[in-house]
């Protein structure tokens, strides 16, 4: 093929690619992770693998970046590309206006939600939409306080009804003493969520076995807990967690038991993708502090794990040379 004169992003460039998709990969880019402009209209990147392009076209490229850091390390689940790798609940704070102060302060661009009944006796009560608008923060629908498969999915049905949300969480529970997961439940669930069109991100336990069923079913991420929920217990199963995170190929998060800002380093540190917290926050003594903690511990041990740690050893190795001592 004939290689094209384009202008991209204000410079010549000439490419051998046939669609937008195409030469965005050419550039070593992501399309679920551009928005790119033609000719002074906006394609939509549901279109980009099938956008021609033609030679004189005039394209472009753009992509998020944080303010003063250059470095694009997004993460992408289903499709949809977030920066912030914290998720946070909405449950337990003192109202809604700490809870969205909450939400601010962490930097975090998904809520979990719970669907409940609507309050048939007050039905101009605040809501959480009044506090929290979900077309600038991603609601994330979850099943929270569910025991059986059935109860799950007609609760996200339910859910997708109100919303139009196909992005959800999917808990089972076992039992209410631990709320450990029942994983033969959860497993039906996703697999029925799944055919249903729903995209699940799925709390589980720390099983690298189960978490890879879950992901053959149709999980779009798999969520194990590092402690029981709301324990604030910390990271207990480092090993698991690590296990699963090198299995996967839909993103881990870790969900439940963290308590304080060095759990949600940890989780960041064994390679997660995020991490999704609630009581940690919204039981702190002074919650905003606590989500501004949140938000810079993820950051650090995000840091942490890129770098790559140093290699641990049985016995001490001196930092100063012995070569040349008095």
């Amino acid at each position: 093929m004939t290689a094209l004169s384009l202008t991209l992003n204000g410079q010549a460039h000439r490419t051998s690619a046939s669609t937008i998709a195409a030469l965005v990969r050419e550039l070593e880019l992501t399309p679920e992770k551009v928005a790119v402009e033609r000719n002074g209209e906006i394609v939509p990147r549901s279109t980009l693998e099938h956008a021609p392009l033609s030679n004189g076209d005039v394209l472009e490229i753009v992509h998020f970046v944080g303010g003063g850091d250059h470095e694009d390390d997004t993460w992408t689940v289903a499709g949809r590309t977030f920066r912030s790798r914290l998720i946070v609940g909405t449950g337990k704070y003192r109202d809604f206006a700490q809870n969205a102060a909450a939400v601010e302060a962490s930097g975090a661009e998904i809520v979990t939600v719970a669907v409940r009944r609507v309050n048939v006796s007050d039905p101009k009560a605040p809501m959480l939409t009044d506090f929290i608008d979900p077309k600038k923060i991603t609601y994330l629908p979850n099943t929270a306080g569910c025991f059986t498969a059935e109860d799950a999915i007609r609760t996200l049905r339910l859910a997708r009804e109100a919303g139009g949300w196909d992005l959800v969480k999917l808990e089972v529970l076992g039992e209410a003493r631990t709320l450990y997961p029942d994983m033969r439940e959860t497993l039906r669930a996703t697999e029925t969520l799944a055919k249903e069109g729903f995209l699940p991100m799925v709390y589980c336990t720390d099983d690298p076995i189960a978490a890879k069923q879950l992901e053959e079913a149709g999980a779009v991420a798999v969520m194990p807990l590092g402690a029981p929920i709301g324990s604030g217990l910390g990271i207990q199963n480092r090993v698991t967690i690590r296990l699963i995170v090198e299995g996967a190929s839909v993103p881990v998060l870790v969900d439940a038991g963290v308590g304080t800002a060095s759990d949600a380093a940890v989780a960041m540190e064994l390679g997660c993708d995020g991490v999704l917290m609630n009581t940690a926050i919204a039981e702190a003594k002074d919650p905003i502090r606590m989500a501004r903690a949140m938000k810079l511990a993820i950051e650090a041990g995000r840091e942490a794990y890129r770098s790559g740690r140093m290699a641990t050893r049985k016995y001490a190795d001196p930092s100063s040379p012995l070569a040349g001592m008095i």
